[in-house]
């Protein structure tokens, strides 16, 4: 019989689900920031790169346009 070795997603996984109660609050609190973080850098790249202008131009649009209501 012939087994494949796990990948790395399945060991990060299989770990996961062996970590106890405070250890995975612990492992979620510290994704939660590092997807955070991720985010920001896309948003920021996104932002420099200009794929961010036509929707900003929209909303301009729409507040010139007097569509917008103050929250």
């Amino acid at each position: 019989m012939y087994f494949l070795p796990m990948t790395k997603l399945e060991e990060i996984k299989k770990s996961i689900v062996e970590l106890s109660w405070e250890e995975l609050k612990a492992f979620t609190v510290w994704f939660e920031a590092l997807q955070g973080d991720l985010w920001d850098q896309q948003i920021e790249a996104d932002a420099k790169a200009g794929r961010l202008d036509k929707l900003a131009e929209q909303a301009l649009a729409e507040i010139r346009a007097g569509r917008i209501r103050p929250l």
